[in-house]
């Protein structure tokens, strides 16, 4: 009888527990979701209008269809959310797989510090810009086409770039997963979320060098429809090329604004190394600019297209390639010389504008450029896209400020190594 009394005792003392621990991680949960900070900031005043504004607009989209807030056609069926929001995101979440291998491939400790926020970043830029796909499609419950290879076929490239896509971004989740654990206090959870890191990231950046390519290789089928000065057979090439140095001058934007914001998370031995970081990655940019700028002369020559530099489209290519890609590469290379930080992130912008200008250039003004009637977005576009962004950033900021992405990780995690 004493020993049935104390099994009841211990089997009460279980479900007592696990009521205990469920209240502790809701109570925990919902501490995390409240907001934190100052609420009213001019960024959450202007971004705020606009994503309610953009999701106004996403429902009309679907209640109405495609046609009621986009200027798209029959003739352009892929307008400012395929080229800005897909096309060119991508290319600016390519810092992830340029960093990663960095890091745990040619084992550059120096970079260690930026790898958290880069993936978190990339991570975030897959998912949203994957989800701006289905604002583009015309019927997106058509999206698992090309997943499947329904349609399409298993040797196409959009059946390609579709699971890409979707290894890539489920890649770099295992790769973030740490700081994830870490922020739940869930020690082994991080332990062998840890362990498959190596393998993620050598699977990731297996799938975004793919990828960065498959995305220009899509235009190879549109020969007649893209302006000669911007299409050639090495589409693929340019795009995986300008990924890099589009990638690695984000995380130089993107970190030099976030060492300002939140300075308080970041330790001061990581702050003392930015400037060799943004002196390292400026040197990386202007040998992958410079190998681009050869290439896109390459390909110029060979394709004879002298005279088409003499008209209205000729003195826009000339814009674009001397005056971000050529100009930005002479700072990159003088600023990496001379340490000059400031000088680092303005190339750092006048590169990201080029990257925007080229792949616009390529899915948008040189796409159809023969046509009578031009396609121009709609002020709905616009809206709708920039909804997008400052939500990504609203989870972005939310992310930084709870989880040890900036700030060093908990003191138990040095003992698991």
């Amino acid at each position: 009888m004493p020993t049935t009394g104390r099994r009841r005792k211990m089997n009460n003392t279980i479900p007592i527990n696990a009521d205990q621990g469920n209240r502790s991680v809701w109570k925990f949960l919902a501490g995390e979701f409240r907001p934190r900070g100052k609420f009213f900031t001019p960024f959450n005043m202007i971004s705020l209008p606009v994503m309610l504004l953009g999701l106004v607009l996403i429902v009309i989209r679907f209640m109405k269809g495609i046609g009621a807030i986009t200027n798209l056609t029959q003739e352009i069926p892929w307008g400012l959310w395929i080229g800005f929001d897909v096309v060119t995101g991508v290319a600016f979440a390519g810092g992830a797989y340029v960093i990663t291998f960095m890091v745990y491939i040619l084992n550059m400790r120096k970079y260690h510090s930026i790898v958290r926020i880069t993936v978190l970043n990339g991570f975030l830029a897959y998912v949203f810009y994957a989800g701006a796909l289905l604002l583009d499609l015309g019927r997106p419950w058509h999206v698992i086409n090309p997943v499947i290879g329904n349609s399409f076929g298993t040797s196409s490239v959009l059946f390609l770039v579709a699971w890409h896509f979707l290894l890539y971004m489920f890649a770099q989740l295992i790769e973030f997963s740490p700081v994830i654990a870490e922020w739940l206090g869930s020690r082994r959870a991080r332990k062998i979320l840890s362990g498959m890191t190596i393998a993620a990231v050598i699977f990731g950046i297996t799938l975004s060098t793919l990828h960065q390519s498959g995305l220009g290789a899509l235009y190879l089928m549109a020969k007649e429809k893209i302006h000669p000065l911007w299409y050639s057979e090495f589409i693929p090439v340019m795009f995986f090329v300008s990924s890099i140095f589009a990638g690695l001058s984000m995380v130089i934007f993107e970190g030099s604004i976030s060492h300002k914001v939140f300075a308080a998370q970041i330790s001061e031995k990581n702050h003392r190394a930015q400037g060799g970081i943004l002196q390292g990655l400026a040197k990386i940019c202007a040998g992958t600019m410079f190998a681009y700028f050869f290439l896109q002369l390459l390909v110029f020559i060979h394709g004879q297209h002298w005279n088409l530099l003499f008209t209205g489209m000729g003195c826009w290519f000339l814009t674009e390639m001397l005056g971000f890609v050529l100009l930005p590469m002479i700072l990159f290379v003088y600023s990496s010389r001379t340490r000059n930080v400031i000088m680092i992130r303005l190339a750092a912008i006048l590169t990201m504008a080029g990257v925007i200008l080229n792949r616009l250039n390529v899915t948008v003004i040189g796409f159809r450029w023969d046509m009578p009637v031009r396609y121009v977005p709609s002020w709905m576009e616009l809206v709708v896209t920039l909804a997008v962004i400052f939500t990504e950033i609203w989870i972005f900021r939310w992310v930084i400020n709870r989880m040890p992405v900036l700030k060093d990780p908990p003191a138990w995690v040095k003992d698991q190594k």
